[in-house]
Order: C-alpha cells, then sequence, then structure tokens
C-alpha cells in the first residue's frame, strides 16, 4: 500500500506569523458561458483570478487545488451569472473555513457583440473588454464589472480653427463679388475652399461599476450601450461610404474634449439606479501632441471609489 503524500500546508507552521491579505492565483484560462440581460449566453475565455484571505497566522499556506476546482466547475456551470459566482466564493470559503474569511474571484474577457453599420446593411464583431471581480466578506457579495469601450473624439477647438480658416478662404475668394449660390456651392467642394480639418483621434472610455450583491444577473450590452449613446461616436465594424460619411457627420456634431466625455458618462451613470458607484477614465489618445489627455471621475460617495 502506498504510504500516505506528505501535506506541508496542513502539518507546517508558518516560520514568520504574520496574516496576508490575499493568497492564491492568476491567469487561469477558462471557458465558460457568461449571461448578460438582453444577450444570448455566449461562450468566452476568460483568464481567472481565484484568491483567499489567510487570517490564520500559523498556517503555512492557503490549498489552491480547491481554489482552482471551484472554478473549474463555475466552468461547467451551464450559464455564468452572479448566483454562480457567489456559490464559488461560499466553495472557496467553505473549503478554507479554518484559515480564511474572505474570497475573491476575478474574470477578465472580451465579450463579442454584433454591430450594425450606421446607414449600410451590415454588419460586424466588436469584442469589448470585459473584467468581473466579485469578492465575500462575512457572507456579503459585491459585484464589479469593468468594461472597456472605443470611440472617436473630435477637438472643439481644433474645429474651431478650421472653420476660422475656412472663413478666411471664403472671404479671399468672394470678397467684393457677386455672390452666386452655384459657385459657393462648388466651392464647398474644394481642398481650396474647405482646406482645414479639426483632428480626432481614438479615444477609450474605462468604466468600473458597483454592483449590488443581490444582483441576479449582469448587464454588460445594457452598460455598453448606455456609454455609447451617451458618446454617439463608437469605433465601427463593416462601413461603406455612406457609413463613414455619416460618422464624419457625427464627429462634427459631438465635438468633445476629454472633459466633455467625462462629464457626460457620470452624468449617464449617476442616472443608473442598479448602478452603486462608479469610476470611469477617459483616455484620448491624441493625434496632435506625442501625450494623451486624460479625464478621472468617481460618484463622489464617502467611502467610495477614489480617483
Amino acid at each position: 500500500m502506498q504510504n500516505a503524500m506528505p501535506d506541508i500546508a496542513n502539518t507546517s507552521s508558518a516560520p514568520v506569523q504574520e496574516t496576508l491579505e490575499w493568497v492564491g492565483m492568476s491567469d487561469i484560462e477558462l471557458p465558460m458561458l457568461v449571461a448578460s440581460k438582453g444577450l444570448t449566453p455566449v461562450v468566452v475565455n476568460a483568464k481567472a483570478q481565484a484568491f483567499v484571505n489567510l487570517v490564520d497566522k500559523d498556517a503555512k499556506g492557503i490549498h489552491m487545488s480547491r481554489l482552482f476546482l471551484a472554478l473549474d466547475q463555475l466552468s461547467h456551470a451551464e450559464q455564468v451569472t452572479p448566483k454562480e459566482i457567489s456559490s464559488t466564493l461560499d466553495a472557496f470559503i467553505s473549503s478554507h473555513h479554518d484559515i480564511s474569511d474572505q474570497a475573491r474571484i476575478t474574470l477578465a474577457f472580451e465579450l463579442p457583440l454584433r454591430r450594425p453599420a450606421l446607414l449600410s446593411n451590415n454588419s460586424g464583431w466588436k469584442f469589448y473588454p470585459v473584467k468581473v471581480d466579485a469578492r465575500i466578506n462575512a457572507g456579503n457579495v459585491d459585484f464589479e464589472v469593468s468594461v472597456d469601450v472605443t470611440y472617436s473624439s473630435t477637438c472643439p477647438c481644433s474645429a474651431a480653427l478650421a472653420r476660422q480658416l475656412i472663413q478666411a478662404n471664403f472671404e479671399r475668394d468672394f470678397a467684393n463679388k457677386e455672390i452666386q449660390f452655384n459657385d459657393v456651392h462648388a466651392w464647398l467642394g474644394t481642398t481650396e475652399g474647405v482646406s482645414a480639418t479639426p483632428h480626432s483621434q481614438r479615444s477609450v472610455a474605462q468604466i468600473k461599476v458597483r454592483l449590488s450583491g443581490k444582483a441576479t444577473e449582469f448587464d454588460f450590452l445594457g452598460l455598453i450601450n448606455n456609454i455609447e449613446n451617451t458618446l454617439k461616436t463608437p469605433v465601427q465594424t463593416a462601413v461603406k461610404r455612406e457609413d463613414e460619411q455619416e460618422f464624419a457627420r457625427l464627429n462634427g456634431e459631438n465635438l468633445m474634449f476629454c472633459e466633455d466625455a467625462a462629464r457626460k458618462i457620470k452624468a449617464a451613470l449617476n442616472a443608473q439606479e442598479s448602478v452603486l458607484d462608479f469610476w470611469l477614465r477617459i483616455n484620448h489618445y491624441e493625434s496632435l501632441h506625442a501625450h494623451d489627455a486624460v479625464a478621472i471621475a468617481t460618484k463622489g460617495l464617502e467611502g467610495g471609489y477614489q480617483p
């Protein structure tokens, strides 16, 4: 009969006796069927982190295999929902009841969404970075959902300067002349007339929202749609000429500094009752400068997210 294998984590004491906030594993690869309000459950390839705290100063270490096996069970769930994640956190605690009283799971993945073109009868896939961070403490579960939304931002200052140049061109070409509609119409379609355009750049809104531990479902789609509908210039997938022209129109109608984008999103999130708290960072990856323009905002709750 094979001799019992040693279990150092159970039979040895820690040489230095201190508590630890988190101990566990990161970058665990897990395919899972993620459920979200308004979407058919979709298979994603997630990277998971699994942690418990270590409150027993004498314990040599935690049982990492128990965390891994509990996560593996989560990946086999019919749908990954807040309830399923809460059950996995309970399993983390119950398997470490004598040395831990808190647990944490982070799931990071890209959510594929089919997005229609602006005008043409086409569509394409966009993948949105999503992260779910769930924690349990004294039986209370908190959920944090993070999303990144990419959009186009056109500089209001640059637009005003471009308009000024176009006005100067108009004065140069039409001053002291009898103006005819057809002449002006043709002039507006030339680079000699409209000789300047504002600069725009790809931009990213990074959003973190805190949800109630009593949440029964995630709403990744609703959060992403809220941000895109607020900004009005999300990056596109399939684009024909009519779509590109419509995109140019939307950019022209929604000029924004990073401050404008941050204020719009802050107001939109404040209006969502399901969002208990939020943090946002706006990143405009400048085409004029070699540096970026950034704005950060929070809901401003005492004890909540900090800038």
